[in-house]
């Protein structure tokens, strides 16, 4: 799927109700941590801050900060035992980042918003985006790399699905299903939660929604590369693009960029 649709999401509106995106939060965390969704670019990450000589990560729009976890476990794994994580977002999710942080050693937060296009120079690290890229319409997503550029900080956008209309089906039959097998299970526990998922389900509906209009409005790698060039008319970074493969099957997209030498 080549077409990108500048769509919108409900969890990207203002007066949306914020009990119903912390719960569509809560689960998208939830499921990208189970299935390990991004485990694949973990290799890339790693060499990409071996490249830059940083061991510190400075997730943008990090939300609920699903799968960030799996990721810092096995950069440790592979050969970064000093990696760690600093959770960023222009709308701070503290407490479930708190409930991340106490249980996962070298995992922080910031508990003040950050904007993505302009990041406080206090703030370092190789910079991420796990599947919040595509919220941003192309001026603004090119900002935000514009921005790496000018502070010379490396940086990775990461998306957790290939771009296909399979996903999309995935998105109206499994993932709901999945939705009201699992939610019971989410931590931390909330009773809103419950409510709005089996009572009055408003946070499946949505969830449906946004999932699909993730996907439509997904920056295919040859989109994400003309961005990356805009961005950085000068050629300061060296950048890389593409598709790499889940061993069960799905597809996660990345863009990464790195100062040259």
């Amino acid at each position: 799927m080549k077409i990108r649709l500048q769509l919108f999401e409900f969890e990207d509106l203002s007066w949306f109700p914020h009990v119903i995106r912390a719960g569509m939060m809560d689960y998208l965390r939830f499921m990208i941590s189970v299935l390990g969704t991004y485990q694949p670019i973990v290799p890339l990450l790693r060499d990409a801050l071996l490249e830059t000589g940083t061991s510190h990560v400075l997730e943008l729009g990090a939300g609920a900060g699903g799968g960030t976890e799996g990721v810092l476990r096995r950069l440790h794994s592979i050969g970064l035992p000093a990696a760690r994580i600093t959770l960023t977002d222009l709308y701070p999710q503290p407490t479930a980042w708190q409930l991340l942080a106490t249980r996962t050693p070298g995992l922080g937060y910031e508990a003040t918003p950050v904007d993505a296009t302009a990041v406080p120079t206090a703030l370092i690290g190789f910079r991420t985006i796990f599947s919040a890229f595509h919220h941003f319409p192309p001026p603004l997503a090119e900002a935000i790399l514009a921005n790496a550029v000018v502070q010379k900080a490396g940086i990775g956008v990461f998306e957790g699905a290939g771009k296909h209309w399979l996903e999309i089906l995935l998105a109206w039959t499994v993932l709901p299903v999945a939705q009201l097998l699992f939610t019971p299970f989410m931590r931390p526990f909330r009773l809103s939660r419950l409510f709005f998922t089996y009572v009055v389900p408003l946070i499946p509906l949505f969830t449906i929604w946004d999932g699909t209009v993730s996907i439509l409005r997904m920056y295919p790698p040859a989109q994400l590369l003309a961005l990356a060039h805009r961005a950085d008319p000068l050629g300061a970074f060296d950048w890389q693009t593409g598709k790499v493969r889940h061993w069960w099957g799905p597809e996660v997209t990345y863009l990464i960029g790195v100062p040259r030498s």
